[in-house]
């Protein structure tokens, strides 16, 4: 199996990238680094594969678990190395969710699947980067 998405050049530093889905999303530098900033940056784009496939993970290991869950958000940050090329060297990878009724426990065991079983691209992060992964639970009144 493998998965093949085509990238076009649009215009100045403007690409377009294709996805087997066929959607197509945006890529542009900022306007400090000579792009118009129309969409979104590579290695941003990467902690977002790394928070969807996590959280495809959870979210369908919540449905499977039947817990109750009115929210549920991944915040990801990276940090970068000083040097060029610069590169994540740690990745903060917070789990939040929001609820009257959270199961913490079976929320935290589908987490903890996510990340040491499920998720592939957490493990490619895990080859070149620190991961930390915080869980906070938010009670709803």
């Amino acid at each position: 199996m493998s998965h093949k998405v085509t990238t076009s050049w649009i215009e100045n530093m403007q690409f377009e990238s294709t996805n087997p889905s066929g959607e197509t999303m945006r890529i542009d530098a900022g306007f400090e680094n000579g792009g118009d900033n129309k969409g979104f940056r590579p290695k941003t784009l990467m902690l977002s594969a790394l928070a969807g496939c996590s959280g495809l993970d959870v979210a369908s290991l919540i449905k499977k678990m039947r817990l109750e869950v009115a929210d549920f958000k991944i915040e990801t940050e990276g940090l970068l190395t000083d040097k060029d090329p610069a590169t994540y060297h740690t990745v903060i990878v917070d789990y939040h969710f929001y609820g009257n009724n959270l199961n913490e426990e079976k929320l935290k065991k589908a987490v903890d699947l996510s990340i040491e079983k499920y998720c592939g691209v957490m493990e490619m992060f895990t080859q070149f980067a620190k991961v930390e992964t915080n869980i906070f639970y938010h009670k709803q009144s």
